[in-house]
């Protein structure tokens, strides 16, 4: 038999060693990868966050002006025309923050690909000790 063909335990260990350092190797770029894509991902919804609080902080503003102008005027003028303003307003801010924090739960900064190659990489190592 050629020795090409069974291969000694230490070529086997040194093969394996080296599979598994290539596939370590890979793995933390495919973590690295994708932690950048939940980074930038929860900085995205952050950003939503901020812009439906600056939102939220205008449609007070102009509804208080409304309040104000509808008190006043008790006719149905400007106020009411700021009012619905406001409102519109108020309600593009609370869209903007729940879309800004569904995007910054946890369950969506997990790296959940990562976590599912390296769960079929353990098989596969597993598989190859046997």
């Amino acid at each position: 038999m050629n020795t090409q063909d069974n291969p000694s335990l230490a070529t086997l260990v040194t093969d394996l060693t080296q599979h598994i350092t290539t596939l370590v190797q890979t793995e933390a770029k495919l973590f690295r990868a994708e932690l950048s894509e939940k980074l930038t991902k929860a900085g995205s919804g952050a950003a939503e966050v901020l812009g439906g609080a600056i939102c939220l902080l205008a449609a007070l503003l102009v509804l208080l002006q409304a309040l104000v102008i509808a008190l006043t005027q008790a006719g149905l003028g400007a106020g009411w025309s700021s009012l619905l303003v406001g409102v519109v307003v108020a309600v593009l801010g609370v869209i903007l923050l729940r879309t800004g924090l569904a995007s910054m739960a946890p369950s969506e900064l997990a790296p959940d690909r990562t976590q599912e190659q390296l769960k079929r990489d353990a098989n596969v190592i597993k598989g190859q000790v046997r």
